[in-house]
């Protein structure tokens, strides 16, 4: 949600608050993202204070005023939590009511004994990628991480053989399958076909995450071998309870806003009408929050209840839930506002100027435009949009299956490399207990491999078919 109201508003109507020429923003970028890693890593400055320092130095040297470098960092701290805060805490409240009522032990149990040891992994990017197919990437986050500390912890797995998995299949979700934002906002612009771009974007994806997640998870898993945070994990609750819910009804409240999502996302291809009082009714209850609200509210019947729990004591999972993520809710944020400065600068505009002058053919080339703003900005989608409208014209005369691979190509280069100014990245890191360095050995690494290999199978197909 985030990705696409804000950024794409900030990408398409924001002139930049500076005037400064290539060289002086290309400088600018490198000073704002080396103070925050120096404050972090050799000070141990907390993420929130680096980022927010980082932001005011990248306008300070890009010749911004410093009172609108201050107005671009709070607002896009503020529209990122806006966008994604209310999320994480419904996410949070699920995740705690999931775990206290016994119904996370229920599904980790239920995983271990039909999954266990090697097929845990494959299991894992099966999960991550059926609920990733309707759900932003954030949303996807909130609601596997609990199952995955557990996971990760019951079965005494390497957190990272557990949780690269689950986010190699929602991150190739979110940036190669539509009707994720990214990629339907990129075949509006090439005008792709729908259905060609979903065949040949799983025919790109299945590799794509097996490679990036069960396979790169044993490498991952030598490289950062650590355990789940004990303070992410959620005590194993039904062992003082005397009864917990059923797998079933733990299973469907858990799925409930992925298919209410999906619902959404189907009525909306299907109808295409926006007039049209089914697709407003959809609209409003396949939405992220509504979505996620019904599952809270359902959860305290099918969980809570279930459980045995008074009201009181649901009062206080919910009061515990929230707890945890004020820290992760700042950091997010401010890795929202870093991202809204450099938008605001002008970088994004920088890139696509700087890339009219190159040469090569229009697929490579719409992944190296992809790529360079992805590594400017942070933003899976302000990359899509930005590549995919610069790119647009040499659609004119491709194929219908060359079309969609070019969409598909802007989707590959829009996941490279996620850094400090992603909020993802920020999520990864906070939710898993991660340094800086292993987030980037781990999490940085596994989304430049998806974006190269499924850069290098769209060229491929480009070849065959």
């Amino acid at each position: 949600m985030t990705r696409l109201s804000v950024e794409m508003l900030a990408a398409d109507g924001v002139q930049p608050i500076t005037t400064a020429g290539h060289a002086q923003l290309g400088i600018a970028v490198l000073a704002g993202i080396a103070v925050i890693v120096f404050l972090i890593t050799k000070f141990k400055l907390h993420a929130f204070l680096a980022l927010t320092i980082g932001s005011l130095v990248l306008g300070a040297v890009a010749g911004a005023p410093l009172d609108k470098a201050i107005v671009s960092f709070t607002t896009g701290l503020g529209g990122t939590v806006a966008g994604v805060g209310v999320l994480i805490a419904l996410g949070a409240i699920l995740g705690k009511l999931l775990a206290d009522s016994g119904g996370a032990d229920q599904i980790v149990d239920t995983i271990l004994a039909k999954a266990g040891g090697r097929a845990m992994p494959w299991a894992m990017v099966l999960i991550a990628s059926v609920i990733g197919l309707p759900l932003f990437f954030e949303v996807g986050i909130v609601l596997l991480i609990p199952v995955v500390l557990m996971v990760a912890k019951r079965g005494n797995y390497s957190l990272m053989r557990i949780g690269i998995p689950a986010l190699a299949g929602l991150s190739v979700m979110h940036g190669l399958i539509p009707p994720h934002p990214g990629p339907l906002v990129a075949i509006d612009a090439v005008k792709a076909n729908l259905g060609v771009t979903l065949a040949l974007g799983l025919v790109v994806a299945i590799p794509s995450v097996i490679i990036a997640g069960p396979l790169f998870s044993k490498v991952a898993a030598r490289w950062v071998d650590v355990q789940a945070p004990e303070r992410m994990i959620p005590e194993r609750a039904s062992e003082s309870l005397e009864k917990r819910p059923g797998f079933g009804a733990t299973l469907v409240t858990m799925l409930l806003p992925v298919v209410l999502m999906l619902a959404k996302a189907l009525v909306d291809i299907v109808i295409d009408d926006p007039a049209n009082m089914t697709q407003r009714v959809f609209d409003v209850v396949g939405s992220p929050l509504v979505a996620l609200l019904a599952a809270v509210i359902v959860g305290f019947f099918t969980l809570g209840r279930a459980a045995g729990f008074t009201k009181g004591r649901m009062q206080e999972t919910v009061e515990k839930g929230l707890m945890p993520i004020a820290g992760i809710l700042l950091i997010v944020g401010a890795g929202g506002g870093f991202k809204q400065t450099l938008i605001d600068c002008g970088v994004g505009q920088m890139i696509l100027d700087i890339s009219k002058d190159w040469s090569i053919p229009a697929l490579l080339l719409a992944w190296l435009i992809a790529v360079a703003i992805r590594l400017a900005t942070g933003s899976a989608t302000v990359a899509t949009v930005s590549a995919a409208g610069l790119v647009a014209p040499l659609a004119a005369d491709m194929s219908t299956t060359h079309t969609a691979l070019l969409v598909l190509a802007i989707g590959a280069g829009s996941l490279f490399f996620s850094h400090v100014n992603d909020a993802g990245f920020w999520l990864v890191k906070e939710y898993f207990g991660l340094s800086v360095g292993q987030t980037v050995k781990t999490w940085s690494v596994m989304e430049t491999i998806i974006s190269v290999v499924a850069g290098a199978l769209v060229l491929l197909l480009s070849l065959v078919i």
